[in-house]
């Protein structure tokens, strides 16, 4: 590792996405390259899709918002923010999120970030593998100690329950944090399964912290076909989040999507705090708007931490959120979402099954797929080389290596060196440019 040469410094690596971007960029890659296919991306295609609402392409600025915004973002937006979750995931409990329990920052680092600093002397659990930005994040807040929870193939990159448990009450954690579905395996925990997270969390006082970014990117499960059917709970799997009936002018048939946000009982006491945000979910990577839900001491607590951290969020752009929270518009875009990168989704996983790279467990959410390619001809077996060689045919994936999160690098062995995460974010034909460069990098290798 090469030393600062200006006293004081250190050297700060870029997460596994910026570092594969930093080194196509050295060989020519442009965003607007028609030639380069980035299946290393971390954002999903930001275009119109068939049956989704109309793309916001133009905004207009009160000059009133040109004054700092509050920490918290606007009472308008948080309130907005809390009757959606309400409405997708908590009619009829007796407990319901207010504008109180919603925080509003500029994206989902700087939300993970204000949470990792208002942290306390405790140790936090991890999985592994997961988001290469937790390393980051994990290693520059000194409060409390990471500890790693290694997720097996074997069990579908899950981990049972009596394991986190076990974790909670042998390692005194007094956090959790894992994405929701799961980045990079694209794994998802659901219904009875995610109660009972929330119910140990309740337990063992174990806050609960959920990266729930990809919340929509659903594919294990048909939609509903009319708002009536299966009683409106679910896909009558369960435990299956509930869904309620279609608003007014809302479309059939209704998705699904997951949050933590169902199996809360108290929202002031139940310590589960939830991230998400416009980046994936609703597609707008750019305009670097998220949200915490939360109990309101955490709030409060997140609110002091961003004052000094970021000074609030885009104030601007909040204004311009409000309609795109709205429940039909919300239930009009997840199901494009699906059908779209469902498509890309099974077009993916069919060319890499015949260019000889596993997938041991197929993803049920995000836009990744987690590929083994302990099967192709060396030295493309391994990540790295993997990625290298794409980039001869202007492809770009991200080596595996990226996802063992290892805060401070405790930990020597380096796993996941034979896996790569690769993207169907992009548009198709995107998609299908990428996969044709490599199978003929493959095909090379096998001649």
């Amino acid at each position: 590792m090469t030393q600062p040469s200006i006293p004081g410094f250190r050297e700060v690596p870029r997460t596994g996405v910026i570092y594969v971007m930093h080194r196509a960029t050295e060989l020519g890659f442009t965003y607007d390259s028609a030639e380069w296919a980035n299946l290393g991306q971390g954002a999903p295609e930001t275009g119109p899709l068939p049956g989704a609402p109309p793309r916001v392409n133009s905004v207009t600025i009160d000059p009133r918002r040109h004054e700092y915004g509050p920490i918290t973002g606007q009472v308008a937006l948080r309130r907005k923010v809390a009757d959606l979750y309400n409405t997708l995931y908590r009619q009829g409990k007796r407990s319901q999120y207010t504008w109180e329990n919603v925080s509003i920052s500029g994206g989902g680092r700087v939300a993970l970030a204000r949470i990792a600093a208002a942290l306390g002397n405790i140790n936090m659990g991890h999985f592994l593998p997961d988001y290469t930005a937790y390393e980051e994040l994990l290693s520059i807040f000194k409060a409390f100690i990471p500890i790693p929870i290694l997720l097996d193939p074997d069990l579908g990159y899950q981990a049972p329950l009596d394991v986190i448990k076990r974790e909670i009450q042998g390692r005194g954690l007094k956090a959790l944090l894992m994405s929701n579905p799961a980045n990079p395996t694209g794994q998802l925990v659901e219904g009875d399964r995610l109660a009972q997270l929330a119910q140990l969390a309740r337990n063992y006082r174990c806050s609960l912290i959920l990266d729930e970014f990809y919340s929509h990117y659903i594919y294990n499960a048909e939609p509903y076909t009319t708002a009536g059917e299966k009683g409106g709970q679910g896909t009558g799997e369960p435990g299956s989040t509930p869904h309620t009936p279609l608003p007014p002018g809302s479309p059939a048939p209704l998705p699904r999507m997951v949050s933590a946000a169902a199996h809360v009982e108290d929202v002031d006491r139940d310590p589960v705090i939830i991230v998400d945000g416009l980046t994936k979910n609703w597609r707008y990577p750019g305009w670097r708007i998220s949200w915490t839900l939360a109990p309101r001491e955490v709030i409060h607590a997140i609110a002091s931490a961003g004052s000094f951290l970021d000074g609030g969020a885009n104030n601007p752009f909040q204004s311009e959120v409000m309609g795109l929270l709205d429940p039909a518009c919300v239930y009009q875009e997840t199901t494009a979402i699906q059908t779209a990168f469902r498509a890309k989704r099974d077009y993916m996983l069919d060319r890499l099954y015949k260019m000889g790279i596993r997938v041991e467990v197929e993803p049920a959410g995000t836009f990744y797929v987690w590929a083994n390619l302990s099967q192709l001809p060396p030295p493309l077996n391994d990540g790295f080389q993997f990625f290298e060689a794409g980039l001869e045919e202007k492809v770009i994936t991200v080596p595996g290596v990226f996802f063992d999160v290892n805060p401070e690098k405790r930990r020597t062995y380096a796993r996941y060196r034979k896996y790569s995460r690769i993207s169907f974010g992009p548009e198709m034909e995107t998609v299908r440019r990428g996969l044709d460069g490599l199978e003929r990098v493959i095909a090379r290798h096998q001649n």
